[in-house]
């Protein structure tokens, strides 16, 4: 929804703004301020008729971060100013519907770009993202790399896959690797860790085992998402304890799965275990365990084994990898009026590289997209497929898909006004 307030000196050039915004303007009744705070958590973009000290007072308290605020600019008579959220690109096209002048910053809001990716790819930040957002804005040449092809939003023009002149380099990868100046990793969590011990392993040992992922596995042990093991080490006192150290060293929490040996006896591994088989019944632990797991927490999405099974003092460990796919994301806009749209509906649009739908859908949600967004009118389904993060929108309810496609499906239902 677009909020277009003003006083009631204004109110009719507000108006006609709204009615060159279209449908998803709305022109609220009463005074101002009351009017923005009710409406906030729902406006995709402000545009507010006052003087620029006045709205920056109406705002801050409401501001929160780039990722969620809405695009906000405020009006007078010969300036349309950028002043808050995403809002460059909206201020130039209110100043084109106006015919006055765009104040902007001059380039994308890159931290919130940033901030949202480590937290959709549920990941941690390495490195120094204040100078890597400031030489994204100052339009350095930044190298990105995506090694496992995670499904990204659009990202600023000199964000490139490749080049030799770059001044800062992101990666997004589990893999360990050293700290080197100028370089920023992301590391999302996608490893699954099986573990199996001798009865009364310590939480020490099984601790050891772990680092050999990092040491000898290449791993970056801030990936961990889950821990898994066989039904029969569910209460090992070593175990147990080194997955909550794991924990708090970390500053987070995996989660310890369990799975019946029969189950674990079904997974192919390629270090297979005559002795462990003889003694509960599976051929792995470790190995079988870390595989199953990644596929629980995958929920369908392809998995691999990272790292073949260590053994040290008693303790074995592996490491099974829940691969990404692409993201498809089945938006409906509602009804037709912005303010039956839900903040959910937003948010999957705005985290998209492509938006995909018909025009009409494609106008209603027009100052929602960031800058580089790709609009197309179909092929949303082979997009996802080929990995890419995908927003696919309707009026109403919202598209359905004529067949299954390989890939993470988010169904964001349209709100129907009763």
């Amino acid at each position: 929804m677009i909020g277009v307030f003003a006083g009631p000196a204004q109110r009719g050039d507000a108006a006609d703004l709204a009615g060159l915004l279209g449908a998803d303007a709305v022109v609220p009744d009463g005074p101002v301020k009351p009017a923005v705070q009710k409406l906030w958590p729902r406006l995709g973009a402000v545009v507010l008729f006052l003087d620029a000290g006045t709205a920056v007072r109406l705002i801050a308290p409401l501001l929160r971060d780039k990722g969620s605020d809405p695009a906000v600019v405020c009006v007078d008579a010969h300036f349309v100013v950028a002043l808050a959220g995403d809002a460059d690109a909206f201020a130039r096209h209110i100043a084109d519907c106006l015919d006055r002048t765009a104040v902007v910053t001059g380039g994308p809001s890159i931290d919130s770009v940033l901030d949202e990716l480590v937290e959709q790819l549920d990941a941690t930040a390495d490195g120094d993202v204040e100078g890597c957002t400031a030489a994204i804005e100052a339009g350095e040449t930044v190298v990105l790399r995506n090694p496992l092809n995670f499904p990204l939003p659009a990202l600023p023009p000199n964000v490139i896959a490749a080049g030799e002149d770059a001044t800062w380099m992101i990666v997004i990868d589990d893999r360990a690797a050293g700290a080197k100046d100028n370089v920023l990793r992301i590391v999302p969590r996608t490893l699954v860790v099986g573990v199996g011990s001798t009865r009364g392993a310590s939480a020490t040992s099984v601790g050891a085992a772990l680092a050999e992922l990092d040491a000898q596995g290449g791993l970056d042990l801030r990936a961990i998402k889950a821990f898994a093991t066989a039904d029969v080490k569910a209460e090992e006192p070593g175990i147990v304890d080194a997955v909550e150290d794991w924990g708090f060293w970390h500053g987070d929490t995996a989660e310890l799965l369990t799975f019946p040996t029969g189950e674990l006896a079904e997974i192919g591994v390629p270090n297979p275990s005559s002795v462990v088989r003889n003694s509960l019944g599976t051929a792995s632990v470790a190995e079988a365990a870390a595989v199953r797991g990644a596929q629980t927490v995958g929920q369908g999405a392809p998995v691999e084994l990272a790292a073949e099974k260590f053994k040290r003092d008693n303790v074995t460990v592996a490491a099974a990898r829940v691969l990404p796919r692409g993201r498809l994301a089945l938006v409906g806009l509602g009804p037709g009026a912005a303010e039956e749209r839900t903040p959910r509906a937003e948010s999957e649009i705005r985290r998209a590289a492509f938006v995909v739908g018909a025009p009409e859908a494609i106008d209603a949600v027009a100052p929602l997209l960031r800058a580089g967004t790709e609009v197309r009118h179909e092929g949303a389904q082979e997009l996802a497929a080929l990995g890419a993060a995908v927003a696919f929108i309707a009026l109403g309810t919202g598209p359905t898909l004529d067949n299954p496609v390989e890939a993470d499906v988010i169904v964001v239902p349209g709100v129907w006004d009763r």
